[in-house]
């Protein structure tokens, strides 16, 4: 599996997720339908482009998305059995269509389960930047992620 278990990762340990992904206009329109949300900052270019930005907004909840789902590959993929919550999610700049977004992952805090020994709990936070160097996505994420099995 290309994710990481439990032992495998170390507190202050980052990693720089490659490629990065280009946001389209159909990644924003699409997951806005998909999600019911109609706000017209992220649907309509008319209305858009008569507010401070000028031209649409990429849904921040895509944003955020797509920051977790680029760490999956050096991180989770296969040894988590499921994320505990997000916290401190900040949206520091916006995300246009058109813009390239990377992302980053630093490990701030572990722990073995208490109650379960085939897992602990890794707090990973990540950060979106886009192709201007600014931060667009913060968050700090709990993962519950599988300890390496045990061989006999």
């Amino acid at each position: 599996m290309a994710g990481k278990y439990f032992e495998e990762l170390e507190i202050g340990m980052v990693f720089h997720h490659e490629p990065g992904r280009t946001v389209t206009e159909t990644d924003n329109l699409l997951f806005s339908a998909l999600t019911l949300n109609p706000q017209p900052l992220h649907l309509d270019a008319e209305f858009a482009r008569n507010t401070e930005h000028g031209r649409i907004l990429v849904n921040s909840i895509f944003t955020l998305g797509l920051v977790v789902g680029l760490s999956v590959g050096d991180t989770t993929l296969g040894t988590t059995l499921g994320n505990l919550g997000f916290d401190r999610t900040t949206f520091p700049n916006p995300v246009f269509i058109g813009d390239t977004v990377r992302a980053s992952t630093r490990v701030i805090e572990m722990r073995a389960s208490r109650t379960k020994p085939d897992r602990g709990v890794v707090t990973f936070e990540h950060q979106g930047i886009n192709q201007r160097g600014e931060l667009v996505c913060s968050c700090v994420r709990g993962a519950m992620m599988l300890r390496r099995p045990q061989t006999r």
